[in-house]
């Protein structure tokens, strides 16, 4: 059936329209078949970027390549047992759970209480805001090599002569409380994030609805919790699918403060896998850890994937 006879059948009444709505969703589909042609050099380049890095991980994993040994070929899965059976693995894994969700749960308590606090009007929030947003835009090095020397060096650092001007020991964080100073870093860090993707939701805030809910008595407490917070849900869904994945690989605040010390104290994942690559030179092993890696960031993904949809 050609075109003309679809028209001409569709004309009768007692005729189903189902033809008419094929008929539409033909030009559609001869459009997705024009742009195809030009869309696949970017998908065809988004896969090798993608696929290649992960097939020459992969295999490596499978080798036994050290860099300060002769290569011993294919091994199988011994990198993944060594890996496996490491002591050091479960300290390792524990470090970078407490280390994301220590950090997720800082920059969003944090980041709400500024974005409501900077919704509000008050003379030079402009000035105010933008000050804020500031930290996110410094580089990690910068910024922990920042706290390192100038906040929590305990001879030198500001803290250090509050706690002497108060009578009292200085601390030093880096080896009394040394995972305690990374999330403090990486909280300073990615708490603006947070703040700006939380002040931009407020924005569409219904006011009546605030005033509503002050007018039948509701304090400002109340408010935030039965009004501002149920607003702010879906946002902080998201803000939180974004900085896990973020927080999963966070590396250069831990090599420019404690490197990993002391001990496997600040050693996550990323950092472990930088060790025994960089420092012990053995690729087969980091390699596998970064298999082990992806494994682990392709769960949390996916159910934070699947917990921000029910969201949206």
């Amino acid at each position: 059936m050609n075109m003309a006879e679809v028209q001409s059948t569709n004309d009768d009444p007692g005729f189903p329209a189902a033809p008419a709505v094929a008929a539409r969703g033909w030009p559609r589909a001869r459009q997705r078949v024009r742009t195809w042609p030009f869309m696949a050099p970017a998908v065809g380049l988004l896969a090798i970027w993608m696929i290649v890095p992960l097939a020459l991980t992969l295999w490596y994993s499978l080798q036994g390549y050290n860099l300060l040994s002769p290569p011993r070929g294919f091994v199988g899965l011994e990198n993944y047992d060594y890996l496996l059976t490491d002591p050091g693995l479960p300290v390792v894994i524990w470090n970078t759970i407490v280390l994301v969700v220590a950090a997720l749960v800082a920059t969003i308590v944090l980041g709400t209480q500024i974005a409501v606090l900077f919704y509000q009007p008050f003379h030079g929030r402009a000035v105010a805001r933008l000050l804020m947003v500031a930290p996110f835009f410094v580089m990690p090095t910068v910024s922990a090599l920042v706290w390192k020397n100038l906040l929590m060096h305990p001879v030198y650092g500001l803290f250090a002569w509050i706690s002497r001007s108060l009578g009292l020991t200085p601390v030093d964080w880096f080896a009394d409380y040394p995972m305690a100073a990374i999330i403090i870093i990486i909280a300073w860090e990615w708490t603006p994030f947070a703040a700006l993707i939380l002040l931009t939701s407020l924005q569409s805030l219904d006011r009546d609805l605030v005033e509503a809910a002050r007018m039948d008595g509701a304090g400002p407490i109340a408010t935030f919790i039965f009004v501002t917070l149920p607003h702010l849900a879906r946002p902080i869904a998201v803000v939180v699918m974004l900085e896990t994945i973020f927080f999963l690989a966070i590396y250069a605040e831990i090599l420019a403060t404690t490197v990993g010390g002391p001990g496997l104290a600040t050693t996550n994942l990323p950092f472990f896998i930088y060790s025994r690559a960089l420092l012990a030179f053995d690729v087969g092993g980091a390699s596998a850890g970064g298999i082990v890696a992806i494994v682990l960031a392709s769960v949390v993904t996916f159910f934070l994937v699947r917990a921000v949809a029910r969201q949206l």
